[in-house]
């Protein structure tokens, strides 16, 4: 479930983007299909070998109307980074990002977190909404919502992969 949250506490310009979804597979499951070859993702690109961070070419969706009865699906070339996978008692974190791989300055750049846990993959981070004070006032009315929508897509598609489900 995506929602969307205050930015209070953030820098001026900057957004929190925070998805859920539920999942029924084991976090150590969630853990090997995202750090393993990852092809769910996308394509994979070269790195500096110094670091963990892996790079993939990805079409980020937005679908419009629900999962199930899509009225339409937008698509976005986009370059996902995703960190090493780092475990904890309380499941396991990796840090997570994209961009847009074309036009980039009218797209928001996400940074943050993604948490995998006993039955739910939580997204946490933040974004800048392009276009200044205009993008800003756009974001609060619409492109929030597509944003958090573009999330919660992702996640689901960390779901299937991990649970062998198809779309």
């Amino acid at each position: 479930m995506a929602q969307a949250v205050a930015t209070d506490g953030l820098e001026p310009g900057l957004v929190r983007l925070r998805a859920s979804v539920r999942t029924s597979a084991a976090p150590e499951t969630v853990g090997a299909i995202l750090g393993g070859d990852a092809t769910w993702l996308g394509s994979a690109q070269r790195l500096p070998p110094e670091g963990a961070r892996r790079r993939f070419a990805v079409d980020l969706r937005l679908r419009v109307g629900t999962e199930e009865t899509a009225l339409a699906t937008f698509s976005k070339a986009a370059v996902l980074e995703v960190g090493p996978l780092r475990r904890s008692s309380a499941g396991t974190d990796v840090e997570i990002g994209w961009r847009a791989a074309g036009l980039a300055p009218l797209f928001p750049v996400f940074s943050g977190h993604l948490h995998i846990g006993d039955g739910e993959l939580r997204l946490d981070g933040i974004y800048a909404p392009p276009g200044g004070a205009v993008g800003r006032v756009a974001d609060r009315l619409l492109l929030h919502t597509a944003a958090t929508a573009t999330a919660g897509w992702l996640l689901r598609q960390l779901d299937r992969a991990s649970t062998g489900a198809t779309d």
